[in-house]
């Protein structure tokens, strides 16, 4: 072991260097508190043996310095003092202090205290090298040893922070083996068993970067994100996915796209995260692999998510406004404005993809439509009315606004989304 020493006497130094050397261990001698620390600093020491009583820090001093710069890293610190008052022992091992050598100090004791030590160290390691093997084997799935889903989702998320922090790309991919229940029904579930393991491999074997992260998301889907990857490196990987799968060559009688084992794939790239969020992400990379399926599996279909599309949301009722920007959020950016007056201005300025404005027909909302419809810089851009009004009453309105679509309120999300779909692609 490498034991530091730190004692001011400089004929205890000599004696207590000369019993830890014949006990086979290697001293590093520090001749006050303020020099141990600067020791610690910079080499890495087993056990540390303490004076109590030195001149400027103190050994407790000393080692209540130790074990914040050390922090979770723990090693052994026995402390020698003349003191043998149990108010003493008390105070060191509040200190930080393992255990205590009285002077003088006698070699059997010494070398005693020492192995005693080495023992604690040595079971210490073991238990944080179990407990290291077991925080693993609670990260990773049983049958794939790729991180399960939980695991997943922890990690994604620090990689989604990532990219939002540095403004970089982001590519999420799920895939699923095409037919897996007719291949479990047909082969047993052993072989269902073996046949995502390989697939597994599979998809491991095809991610070439540290930073890329895999995991069995349930049944036979898993799932994988690739930081800082845009639409043609995600192309690339996801061919690279299938045709690995598909070389496998592991027999599938009953599949209607090939005699052998496929997956079908659903990416999506984010390009920057303004706008959306992993969850929402993920669930366009799902969407995507359902088209894929449709489209007759063995095939990778990206979608490439555009955070440009601005919405523009006018509302004087905070609530409904909220309520409207929060069914829109994730499928694109929105700027809410409660302020229908300041709508032009607005629209000018930021010039959205699109407008939803609340209106009453009875109010001024007739000439922010027309002060739209008039600028030069606004008239392009797309306007739907809401309103709680009747259909054929707002649609009357919208006309002679000339809106370019009308909705009633209180809608459902999907109704809102799908008529800011006719406008924007937001998939």
């Amino acid at each position: 072991m490498k034991i530091l020493l730190v004692e001011d006497s400089a004929t205890i130094r000599y004696a207590m260097c000369a019993y830890i050397e014949n006990a086979g261990h290697e001293t590093i001698v520090a001749e006050s508190g303020e020099q141990a620390l600067q020791i610690i600093d910079t080499t890495p020491v087993d056990m540390v043996i303490m004076d109590v009583e030195m001149p400027g820090l103190d050994g407790f001093e000393t080692t209540k310095l130790i074990r914040e710069w050390l922090g979770d890293h723990w090693i052994p610190i026995i402390f020698v003092t003349g003191k043998s008052e149990a108010s003493s022992l008390e105070e060191g091992i509040s200190a930080g202090g393992d255990d205590y050598l009285i002077k003088p100090v006698n070699q059997v004791i010494l070398n005693a205290k020492i192995s005693a030590m080495e023992r604690i160290t040595e079971m210490r390691n073991q238990l944080a090298k179990l407990n290291e093997e077991l925080t693993i084997l609670s990260q990773r799935d049983d049958l794939t040893q790729l991180y399960n889903r939980r695991t997943f989702e922890q990690k994604a998320a620090d990689l989604w922070d990532y990219a939002t922090r540095h403004k970089t790309p982001f590519t999420i991919i799920l895939l699923d083996i095409d037919h897996f229940k007719l291949y479990n029904d047909c082969y047993g579930h052993p072989a269902g068993d073996k046949c995502i393991q390989e697939v597994a491999r599979a998809l491991l074997s095809s991610l070439n970067r540290s930073a890329d992260l895999a995991a069995r998301y349930g049944g036979e889907e898993f799932i994988a994100v690739l930081p800082d990857t845009h639409e043609e490196g995600a192309k690339h990987v996801c061919e690279t996915i299938r045709s690995a799968v598909e070389a496998l060559e592991i027999r599938h009688r009953d599949s209607s796209v090939s005699k052998c084992v496929t997956v079908s794939i659903g990416a999506t790239v984010v390009n920057y995260t303004t706008g959306t969020d992993l969850i929402f992400q993920i669930d366009q990379a799902d969407r995507a692999l359902y088209c894929a399926k449709r489209a007759g599996r063995n095939q990778a279909i990206i979608r490439e998510f555009n955070p440009y599309s601005k919405v523009l949301v006018v509302d004087e009722n905070e609530e409904s406004l909220e309520s409207s920007c929060q069914i829109l959020r994730g499928h694109c950016s929105v700027i809410p404005l409660s302020h229908s007056e300041d709508c032009a201005n607005f629209a000018e300025e930021y010039y959205p993809d699109l407008i939803l404005l609340d209106i009453k027909p009875d109010s001024n909302h007739q000439q922010i439509c027309q002060k739209l419809k008039n600028n030069d810089k606004t008239r392009s851009i797309p306007v739907i009315l809401m309103c709680e009004s009747g259909i054929e009453e707002l649609k009357r309105f919208g006309q002679q606004v000339h809106a370019n679509g009308c909705i009633t309120k209180p809608f459902e999300a999907n109704q809102l989304i799908a008529k800011v779909n006719q406008f924007l692609n937001l998939n």
